[in-house]
């Protein structure tokens, strides 16, 4: 019903920012790493949204990518997690981490999350592990962001993924991998072999 909400950020608060469009303030709640990302006060935002529609309420839940707002829905695929559990899943991990989580099955770091225990990160797991690819340990850039900007950068562009895809083949998990790239300052000139090497070096240490 509503894609996304652009305007100026009013507010932030523990796990809730208003965002104003069209002279509305919009009550988007949303997870740490959302805050985390967050410019300042007055600073244009453009939020991925998904409203929950209740007989008494209508709350909205914002991302500031779309494949993290993929990642919310997917949880809300999994028996058990409801947007408030979803929504503590991705406050207590990132959501590229989250999917390398369940890509390596590491029930562990899931259950971490408040109210999700081992029974229900297992269930994290087999649920969406086959529905997550490695084009997905990769997270986006976000709006006005350039692949490969510093190490850890929000994307990793053609090489970055080319470079993951090689590690894969060698017997890394994805999960190695991906960090690995993660670790490399990825130039707009390097190829993947540039990256896949540099990756190769990290993982030595």
């Amino acid at each position: 019903m509503i894609s996304y909400i652009r305007g100026p950020l009013i507010e932030m608060d523990e796990d809730m920012i208003v965002v104003e469009a069209g002279n509305v303030g919009y009550n988007i709640r949303v997870p740490l790493s959302v805050l985390e990302s967050l410019p300042g006060i007055g600073k244009e935002v453009r939020v991925y949204t998904y409203l929950q529609i209740r007989e008494d309420a209508m709350s909205l839940f914002g991302f500031l990518s779309r494949q993290d707002l993929k990642m919310f829905k997917q949880l809300l695929g999994v028996s058990g997690i409801g947007p408030k559990g979803a929504l503590a899943l991705l406050s207590a991990m990132r959501p590229e981490d989250l999917r390398l989580a369940i890509i390596s099955g590491d029930t562990k770091a899931i259950s971490r999350a408040p109210g999700i225990g081992s029974k229900t990160a297992q269930r994290v797991i087999l649920d969406l592990k086959d529905r997550i690819s490695v084009d997905q340990l990769v997270p986006e850039a976000l709006p006005g962001e350039k692949s490969g900007e510093s190490p850890g950068s929000s994307g990793f562009g053609d090489a970055g993924k080319e470079a993951v895809d090689a590690l894969v083949a060698l017997g890394y998990s994805a999960m190695e991998a991906a960090k690995a790239v993660r670790q490399v300052e990825i130039s707009q000139s390097m190829t993947g072999e540039q990256v896949l090497k540099a990756s190769l070096r990290h993982l030595a240490i």
